[in-house]
């Protein structure tokens, strides 16, 4: 089995910063794409940004110039740096990774998902 903790997320001001972590451990050989989506309330969850291991990334429209993905291969950790947050940018985020195990299966992975509300 894989775990994934994450971290970092809270509540702060429009126009404020936060980083996400999420750490993943447990049966893993690889780990591939890793990437965060966000469900806000009454919304479907939607993809935010990903990045593969070759630290090829991807965003959605709404997060480019704001937010920035990242990863240390070592650590197995994804972090997004999130700036110039707005109200809409309140949601539960998950953290969303694809591995092969140690016996050579591939899979796909989310975390519980931590809460980011920005608020005046």
């Amino acid at each position: 089995q894989v775990q994934l903790a994450e971290s970092g997320g809270g509540s702060v001001q429009p126009g404020g910063s936060l980083k996400l972590s999420c750490t993943a451990s447990g049966n893993i050989f690889t780990v591939y794409d890793m990437g965060w989506y966000r469900q806000a309330p009454g919304k479907q969850r939607e993809f935010v940004a990903t990045i593969d291991n070759r630290d090829n990334t991807d965003y959605v429209d709404f997060v480019k110039g704001r937010f920035t993905i990242s990863r240390d291969n070592a650590r197995k950790t994804v972090f997004l740096q999130m700036s110039s947050l707005s109200l809409d940018d309140t949601a539960v985020y998950y953290c969303n990774v694809r591995v092969m195990s140690r016996t050579l299966i591939e899979d796909t992975y989310w975390g519980q998902g931590i809460q980011v509300t920005v608020a005046s």
